[in-house]
């Protein structure tokens, strides 16, 4: 059992990271750093504020030009070098995740190598930005494409992916030669400021990353958008805040990438293995017990295999041990805070007062921090809440459908759009079914879809633009066009 940031990473920075040094909020202030497990206090993290921001602005501007300028291979061994540290710190990642965030300590490995594949997977893609070289259909020109980076980036991570978020986040941003600003959850900074530690002792050079936790969000942001040196916003958060930060971005014409929320649907057709259904289910669904955009949200299920379905991933859910992410055993952590169990009790109320039967479930153990237990829902009508929003919690509602076309129109009845899940043992329906999901992203028999190597985003109100793949590189560059004659 952790029981002091002494013990993790040679020590956790609990001080602002700004141009390379630990240094104090201007304002003296600091907030509290809870243990979901308990709800005591973990240790106190210096409260950025307005001016801490435009410092952090001030260090990332003068450091743009030298970085922008490094050659990409020293770029990318830095990022390999950041790489092989975060992996060989990993257990201790792992337990500071646990920790801050309340995961299980194996879905917090999961992540800790989830985030340092970032970092390998950029040292990659920054040797491998191109260009290109044409002739003008006229003939009288060629036209060269170059890119450059954007500038000056602000990155806006939340607290269920600590690690994974800033890397995917930093990785592009460093391989593209920019500089960046990390403004972390304050409900999970440690991860973050450790990370800073990480990436400095990898070489990054001082005001490369900066590392700004916070309380006061909404100021801190805003004073950074509308500094005419900040040319780019990458926020992952829900939409509610995405749509004031695009509003905000405006005001500087701002370069914006935005990872939203989500509302994944979870089909299962009659023709569907059910072993490999509810396996699937079970990491689509409890991966970081439910606290993810990309957790199965709805869960629609062909009419002769909906009974069954239910039971089988009843069952599965009934085995899971709820406890401290921190001890080995538990396979269900703690929500974050108080207010996440108060909104899953209120969806699970609703959809139980509508009609709704738990098949196991839908209770809150009677002990200290903040648990719920493993709920799954069947006969759910739709008209039940919980159908609508995003649950951030270890529930799954299950409605039955009756054919092919009802089921992709019960799918798309939503303003979200980033990840649906398809099983079916036909692969053309399976295909088929795919195209016509309108999310940015398909897990076709199969409950995770996240790889570095992919471009991760979504359509309609869960986005705009991707993260990962070579796509991701592409949000921190812009493209410069010379006409030249010879």
């Amino acid at each position: 059992m952790t029981t002091s940031l002494s013990d993790l990473l040679g020590g956790v920075p609990t001080d602002l990271h700004i141009g390379g040094k630990d240094v104090p909020a201007q304002d003296g202030g600091r907030f509290d750093v809870l243990d979901p497990a308990t709800g005591g206090v973990i240790g106190s993290v210096a409260d950025g504020g307005v001016a801490d921001a435009l410092a952090a602005v001030d260090a990332a501007d003068s450091a743009a030009e030298a970085w922008a300028a490094t050659a990409p291979r020293q770029r990318a061994e830095i990022m390999r070098s950041a790489f092989e540290l975060m992996t060989s710190q990993a257990d201790d990642y792992a337990r500071l995740i646990s920790w801050e965030n309340g995961k299980a300590l194996a879905d917090a490995r999961g992540e800790v190598a989830y985030a340092a594949e970032f970092f390998r997977w950029y040292s990659e893609e920054a040797v491998r930005i191109g260009g290109s070289l044409t002739t003008a259909p006229s003939g009288a020109n060629r036209i060269v494409v170059t890119h450059q980076p954007v500038g000056v980036c602000v990155l806006v991570t939340p607290w269920n992916f600590p690690a994974a978020m800033a890397t995917r986040k930093i990785g592009p941003a460093l391989a593209a030669g920019c500089t960046v600003i990390l403004k972390p959850a304050s409900d999970t900074p440690l991860t973050a400021l450790a990370m800073a530690k990480t990436l400095e002792a990898a070489g990054v050079p001082p005001g490369v990353v900066n590392v700004l936790p916070g309380r006061r969000s909404g100021a801190i942001v805003s004073a950074m958008l509308h500094d005419a040196r900040v040319r780019k916003l990458s926020f992952t958060g829900s939409t509610e805040v995405g749509r004031i930060l695009l509003r905000e971005a405006a005001d500087q014409v701002i370069n914006t990438s935005m990872e939203l929320g989500g509302n994944a649907p979870f089909l299962v057709f009659a023709d569907a293995d059910l072993d490999s259904a509810v396996d699937g289910a079970m990491i689509a669904k409890m991966r970081n017990a439910g606290e993810a955009c990309t957790a199965a949200n709805r869960f629609y299920v062909e009419s002769p295999v909906a009974e069954e379905f239910g039971r089988r991933l009843a069952e599965r859910m009934a085995t899971l041990s709820v406890g401290p992410a921190t001890a080995e055993e538990n396979q269900v952590g703690p929500l974050i805070n108080a207010d996440a169990v108060a909104k899953v009790e209120g969806l699970v109320s609703d959809a139980v007062a509508r009609g709704a039967r738990a098949l196991v479930g839908a209770t809150r153990p009677d002990r200290p921090g903040f648990y719920y237990d493993p709920t799954v829902l069947v006969d759910v009508t739709t008209d039940a809440q919980i159908l609508s929003e995003e649950i951030f919690g270890p529930v799954a509602p299950i409605v039955t459908f009756d054919d092919e076309r009802e089921s992709i129109r019960m799918a798309n009845a939503t303003e979200y759009g980033l990840v649906a899940y398809v099983y079916t043992g036909d692969l053309a329906r399976g295909l088929r079914v795919s195209e016509q999901l309108e999310t940015g992203m398909v897990g076709l028999n199969r409950g995770l879809v996240s790889d570095p190597a992919a471009p991760f985003g979504g359509v309609k109100q869960s986005g705009i633009g991707r993260e990962g793949g070579h796509e991701g590189v592409l949000d921190y560059l812009e493209s410069k066009y010379v006409a030249v004659q010879w």
